[in-house]
């Protein structure tokens, strides 16, 4: 079942065509692997898919709900969560309350002011636990290492309980451990049904955790199948590595 179809998607910046007529389909308890050289269109993509960038012209499709345009408020309700390849937190926020902003689904700052019950704190310490950092949850953010805000934005979409997760590069930038708390938050999505769209630029991680792997490049798409069969095409391999 695809729970998210794109068709003839284009978008534009100054007349470079980022994204280039791209249809795409990602299939319900599957990752799907959105791989591609810098510039080929693969966040420009997931931007449009969140809600992010506006659509030139196109449509996504989302449970069989055909939409123009999707805006970035409207994905609580469509089912829908990301992280970023630049970082967003609230710094100057314990990382409890990063988690705890997430639950009220309101506005941050007003979310602020609310009283959380002991259910909201208890569903946050077992991200954080999961994630490894309860240790640090009384913490304010601007004091965790790189790979920790990755992995508190990581719990910060998982406390959304979507149906689609877009993940633009989780990996980048982690210690060995924290690849190892990355994929098994993966494998979890997965096997609880869910949608996954992954960009990443290690190939090794693709192989191992990717059922599907879609190849952008230049706005259009290049190839798309299973990680062996895409990552041993030519063609593949010569947007790559340039050979």
């Amino acid at each position: 079942m695809h729970l998210l179809e794109t068709h003839n998607l284009k978008k534009s910046f100054g007349g470079v065509h980022a994204v280039d007529g791209v249809s795409l389909s990602f299939e319900k308890g599957k990752i799907t692997g959105l791989v591609g050289p810098n510039g080929s269109g693969k966040t420009t993509v997931m931007n449009i898919l969140s809600g992010f960038v506006p659509l030139d012209s196109g449509t996504i499709t989302i449970l069989d709900e055909e939409l123009s345009h999707v805006y970035s408020w409207d994905m609580p309700e469509l089912g829908i969560t990301r992280t970023f390849q630049n970082i967003r937190v609230f710094e100057q926020m314990t990382i409890l309350d990063n988690l705890l902003i997430v639950l009220t689904r309101r506005h941050p700052v007003t979310a602020m002011f609310e009283r959380h019950t002991q259910a909201h704190v208890t569903q946050a310490e077992e991200i954080l636990e999961k994630l490894g950092l309860s240790h640090q949850k009384n913490n304010l953010a601007v004091n965790l290492s790189y790979g920790q805000r990755k992995l508190l934005e990581i719990g910060r979409a998982l406390l959304m309980k979507s149906d689609v997760y877009l993940f633009d590069e989780p990996y980048a930038g982690l210690f060995p451990e924290m690849v190892k708390l990355v994929t098994n938050v993966m494998q979890e999505l997965r096997a609880a049904g869910k949608t996954v769209v992954l960009i990443e630029h290690n190939m090794s991680i693709i192989r191992a955790l990717c059922d599907t792997v879609i190849v952008m490049d230049a706005g259009k798409v290049l190839a798309v199948g299973t990680p062996d069969h895409v990552l041993s095409d030519r063609e593949v391999i010569s947007a790559y590595l340039g050979e």
